[in-house]
């Protein structure tokens, strides 16, 4: 088993509706932002050449491009659930008690079962 040094959560979640809805905006906004410059540049810059077409393209083609990227949320990434006792480090011992420390990291699991008979009840 692979162990992780770096701090995990308790869950794996994935990013709140929010906060993806607003990284998408983002993304959609700077892409118009290129499609702009793209239309400034192939108006302004002179003279007229190879890379004339270049601007029209990105003009033209960049709108269809960042409705697509937009539209592209969460559910595309694959999110699995990672477990949590991975991360859990054996506690350091004291270097006196060090003959009793365990080889693993503790990890503690409760586990609740029916209760066997009905509670008593003492009331009069």
């Amino acid at each position: 088993m692979k162990t992780n040094r770096a701090a995990q959560s308790a869950t794996s979640l994935p990013k709140a509706p929010r906060e993806d809805a607003d990284s998408r905006f983002a993304k959609y906004m700077v892409m118009m932002g290129i499609r702009i410059a793209c239309f400034i540049a192939m108006a302004v810059v002179t003279p007229y050449g190879w890379y004339t077409f270049v601007f029209a393209a990105g003009a033209i083609f960049l709108p269809y491009l960042a409705v697509i990227v937009a539209n592209v949320g969460q559910d595309a990434a694959d999110t699995t659930a990672i477990s949590p006792e991975r991360a859990i480090e054996a506690p350091r011992p004291a270097p006196a008690a060090a003959a009793a420390a365990p080889d693993g990291p503790v990890v503690i699991r409760i586990a609740e079962t029916p209760r066997l008979d009905a509670p008593r009840d003492d009331r009069p």
